[in-house]
């Protein structure tokens, strides 16, 4: 259902005319399976990423390779600030118990955290860099997994209930 609303919504006229405006390449709204699929993969590693200005650095990542921007855009969007509390702490709780480390009493305040920042660094990136590679390829592959399956019914289907 979501592949069809995508496509029906890459073909509106009003969109082709601001493509057409602004001078935007088409692959950056392109509706295909593997568009959305990158543009989740590269989504979602950043959303995990403890660092301001996540939609920044999709848009940085945008002249290297060929997504769907909005989308990628869209998956950034997976942290805000109800979310960024818990999913931090998850990921350096995570990488406290890969390391090994000493899991320090945790307080949701700026002085503990530019006093703790050299003790929490290490295992906070390390839970990330596990979080990122792990969540953004789950994504990328359900993405691929219901796609495929959507095309499929689709062809089983008689061609006039198409």
């Amino acid at each position: 259902m979501i592949r069809k609303t995508l496509k029906k919504t890459s073909k509106h006229e009003k969109l082709r005319s601001f493509i057409k405006k602004y001078n935007i390449p088409p692959e950056y709204l392109s509706t295909n399976r593997k568009m959305v699929s990158k543009a989740v993969l590269i989504g979602l590693f950043i959303a995990f990423i403890p660092m301001p200005m996540q939609m920044l650095a999709v848009l940085g990542v945008v002249p290297f390779l060929k997504f769907n921007v909005p989308i990628a855009l869209a998956m950034c969007w997976l942290s805000n600030p109800f979310t960024m509390p818990p999913m931090y702490y998850i990921e350096y709780l995570t990488g406290s118990f890969i390391l090994g480390t000493e899991i320090a009493p945790v307080e949701m305040t700026l002085d503990w955290f530019s006093e703790n920042f050299d003790d929490i660094f290490i295992p906070l990136y390390f839970g990330t860099l596990i979080f990122s590679t792990l969540g953004s390829l789950g994504g990328y592959w359900l993405v691929n997994h219901f796609w495929k399956g959507s095309v499929h019914r689709d062809k089983k289907l008689h061609p006039h209930q198409r």
